[in-house]
């Protein structure tokens, strides 16, 4: 189940991070939208790790808990 209040202060703390990042990008001398297409690629890919993670443990538990009816 999720938690409003929990799932509100991740996003802050999140948005906080992700605005240090982009300003220290800019401030680097990388333009904005270079730097926004970096990290969309980059949130992209931890996204598509983030569920391929979930889905290998879901295939265990599954798993699991079809050896242990069997046994």
């Amino acid at each position: 189940m999720l938690d409003r209040n929990r799932d509100e202060m991740c996003r802050k703390d999140i948005a906080r991070a992700f605005d240090e990042l982009t300003n220290q990008a800019t401030q680097s001398g990388w333009p904005a939208h270079e730097a926004a297409l970096i990290l969309y690629e980059l949130a992209e890919a931890y996204l598509m790790q983030a569920g391929a993670t979930i889905i290998i443990e879901g295939s265990m538990q599954s798993q699991f808990l079809s050896d242990r009816l069997k046994g």
